[in-house]
């Protein structure tokens, strides 16, 4: 559903009556950690996909809480080609674990905990800062690319996650 007051979707009422959230063609409901819930949405198979070469499975299945900002599969295809193919490899998985661990912050921080110009400290180590509007919620990076929360507050068991449209970048 469409949150009248910050265009987001959100899933307030669905949480509420344990509904869940559609995302990628799947329901995120709060019985399921945050990879289960994942790894059931059509638009997070590369996320889910660098979350196991990066060996971040078990970790993120723990029991938190986690605030994920959990790139699409759009996001990651605006990456330069063969990024990608390149960051599942082997002898990239320091590199990818520390852009993917650069989108959890710990604590379960939903859209209404978010405030404008917040500084969050990410698993990683790194900051990302909050731009909060009347028409959404904002996240940039340490390299200043902004990421937009294109669906909000999907609820899981140890955390709550939030889809956005690019894929955040550490400063090193």
């Amino acid at each position: 559903m469409k949150a009248a007051d910050n265009g987001m979707s959100t899933s307030t009422a669905a949480t509420a009556t344990g509904a869940g959230v559609m995302v990628g063609g799947a329901m995120m409901t709060p019985d399921k950690d945050i990879v289960d819930n994942a790894a059931g949405s059509a638009d997070h198979t590369t996320l889910v996909a660098a979350v196991k070469a990066a060996g971040l499975v078990e970790t993120l299945k723990s029991a938190g809480p986690f605030t994920v900002f959990a790139p699409s599969n759009a996001a990651f295809d605006k990456l330069p080609a063969g990024t990608v193919n390149s960051l599942v490899t082997p002898e990239m998985k320091p590199t990818l674990t520390k852009i993917l661990t650069y989108h959890v912050v710990p604590g379960s921080l939903t859209a209404a905990n978010l405030t404008d110009g917040q500084v969050l400290t990410t698993v990683q180590g790194e900051k990302l800062t909050v731009m909060k509007s009347a028409t959404g919620v904002m996240i940039k990076d340490a390299k200043g690319g902004m990421a937009t929360v294109t669906t909000a507050d999907v609820i899981s068991k140890n955390g709550v996650t939030h889809v956005i449209d690019t894929v955040l970048m550490p400063a090193q």
